[in-house]
């Protein structure tokens, strides 16, 4: 996965920084490992980032942020992939979560609305709490498990195609220098036999 994509849509140290919801943090978030994006960083933070969005309560961010510091992952990345889950996702994921439970637990899911607000969770989540958690830990495990593997897997190519590359690049560039000194060699041999002949 290119560095430059993933930072282009990383939130910045600053933005991080400022989050209100993460300040109770303090200093534990300016160690320099969290910042670093690598390929073991990166995969960790989507397996956290992903498996937090599917935790139904409103401290989704928080929860990824505590993640990446204990696990050392990219903490801009385990934050931002959290907003998978917005207003206009958090409906059908949730309800599809919640059927899901509700199949595998063999209990008749309600018509209830999805929304991952104090109100909601006070007032709905008590009725349904067993199918939807249970749901969602299941679409956690897949989608962390799947986006670690995945995110692993393409870095690892990426890499291998930029040595690729460099490598071709290296051949290229020692087969022209060598064509160049070939050449230079040629050309002083060729003034020599010229001046010899002239002195001849």
């Amino acid at each position: 996965m290119p560095r430059r994509f993933l930072k282009k849509y990383s939130p910045s140290p600053k933005t991080i920084r400022e989050n209100k919801a993460l300040s109770f943090l303090g200093e534990s978030i300016h160690q320099p490992n969290l910042w670093c994006m690598n390929r073991h960083s990166v995969s960790k933070a989507f397996a956290i980032g992903l498996f937090c969005t599917w935790i139904p309560l409103p401290l989704q961010t928080v929860m990824a942020a505590l993640l990446a510091i204990y696990y050392r992952a990219h903490l801009p990345l385990s934050v931002v992939l959290v907003f998978v889950t917005n207003p206009v996702t958090i409906p059908p994921m949730f309800y599809f979560a919640y059927k899901l439970g509700g199949l595998m637990l063999g209990i008749e899911p309600l018509d209830v609305p999805m929304d991952l607000s104090w109100e909601w969770l006070t007032t709905t989540l008590g009725h349904i709490w067993q199918p939807l958690l249970f749901g969602c830990l299941i679409l956690a495990i897949i989608s962390s498990v799947t986006g670690y593997f995945l995110i692993n897997s393409i870095w690892k190519r990426n890499t291998k195609a930029r040595w690729k590359e460099r490598k071709k690049q290296r051949e290229a560039n020692k087969a022209k220098r060598a064509m160049k000194k070939k050449i230079k060699k040629e050309m002083m041999k060729t003034a020599k036999d010229s001046v010899s002949g002239d002195a001849n």
